[in-house]
């Protein structure tokens, strides 16, 4: 059997190929058909609940499998959604729940919360809304004419370019957010359509008029590249969820070690703070390992462990693949040494025997020794 660092690397350096792999079982391969086939049928939260094959599909997606049976619980947070901070998903403590309100929002867009993409139905709605404000009916020959057009057009957009050089997309996307195209820097727009709109000081962010901001949230090209004018949080992007949930389940059939592994690894760039770790029982018992801390330190006053992450880390590694790689290379090895795969290797003895593949070699040992943290 191959050692926890060894059957870590060999996922973790080709994600995709282990992905497609994982895509293929067939039981894998008849549930994403099967999701994707109907999801987009689903038109309220009842709908979504009743149907136990595509909510069960969808609660694995976000890491909530063990909570599918929970639909009173989901309902209740499906309901309240999520643009009021103190609805029920926003105050719970694990971010999950409202990842999975934000991808499935019904509470905001009704029925058409499966199939929503905001360069379609918030651009055209953000284009009705102005065309009031400008003197015409939204009901108009004019506006519907070219609403018909965009939306007709809009999904073959795949970059920034392609919206630009079509000058009646464009005019249509800029008129939905008060813009007027004939009097706008189109070097401006450009810039404003590739921000990355989570940064705050990206150039869409920096503008005093938020309607720059607003232009380049409904379209997103840098998050999304060329899905942008039909991403769903409910479609595809869930199937892709779903499919590494099962990467990492399959990995931890063999080796739980791999599987926290590649969970701090999906986890890692979004974490924050030394609470969101301590918050999640994986992702604090990854770091506890690293660090060569026994369990019992998981009941340490919760303070005093994140002071002492602090002092043996850096949070902001998590966010650079080649110290993350480095750090989740201490871990899998320091878990190999508490978890030998093999019964013949000891912890002793994998620190000073030769190379064997189902232990850990020598010169990985020196090497990790080496890491400072």
């Amino acid at each position: 059997m191959l050692n926890t660092f060894t059957s870590y690397q060999l996922i973790a350096k080709d994600i995709n190929k282990s992905i497609d792999r994982i895509e293929k079982q067939p039981v894998v391969d008849r549930d994403t058909q099967y999701y994707l086939a109907n999801i987009t049928k689903v038109k309220s939260i009842d709908d979504f609940v009743k149907n136990d094959r595509l909510f069960k599909y969808a609660m694995k997606a976000f890491g909530l499998e063990d909570m599918d049976y929970a639909k009173a619980f989901m309902v209740k947070a499906l309901k309240e959604g999520v643009t009021d901070p103190n609805s029920f998903a926003n105050k719970l403590t694990d971010k999950r729940y409202a990842a999975f309100v934000t991808a499935f929002n019904f509470a905001a867009n009704g029925p058409d919360a499966t199939i929503y993409n905001s360069a379609q139905q918030l651009v055209t709605k953000n284009y009705a809304t102005q065309a009031q404000i400008a003197g015409l009916d939204p009901n108009s020959d004019y506006v519907k004419g070219e609403t018909t057009y965009y939306l007709a057009n809009i999904t073959k957009v795949k970059s920034v370019d392609d919206l630009m050089s079509n000058s009646r997309l464009y005019t249509y996307a800029l008129a939905a957010y008060g813009l007027d195209s004939a009097t706008e820097d189109k070097d401006l727009i450009k810039s404003v359509l590739q921000s990355k709109v989570s940064d705050p000081d990206s150039i869409a962010n920096k503008q005093t008029n938020p309607a720059y901001a607003g232009l380049a949230l409904a379209f997103n090209f840098e998050a999304n590249g060329e899905n942008a004018t039909t991403i769903n949080a409910a479609q595809q992007p869930t199937v892709d969820m779903y499919l590494r949930q099962s990467l990492e389940e399959d990995a931890g059939k063999t080796n739980e070690g791999v599987r926290l592994a590649l969970y701090f690894q999906r986890k890692a760039p979004d974490i924050s703070n030394w609470y969101d770790v301590l918050a999640d029982t994986a992702l604090a018992s990854v770091v506890r390992t690293a660090l060569g801390l026994p369990d019992s330190f998981a009941t340490a006053d919760i303070d005093k462990q994140a002071q002492l992450f602090e002092q043996k880390l850096d949070i902001s590694d998590f966010t650079d693949p080649a110290k993350l790689s480095k750090f989740l290379t201490r871990f899998t090895s320091m878990y190999e040494i508490n978890n030998p795969t093999s019964t013949a290797v000891s912890s002793i003895s994998v620190l000073f025997a030769k190379p064997v593949t189902s232990g850990i070699s020598t010169d990985l040992m020196m090497a990790m020794q080496k890491m400072k943290f």
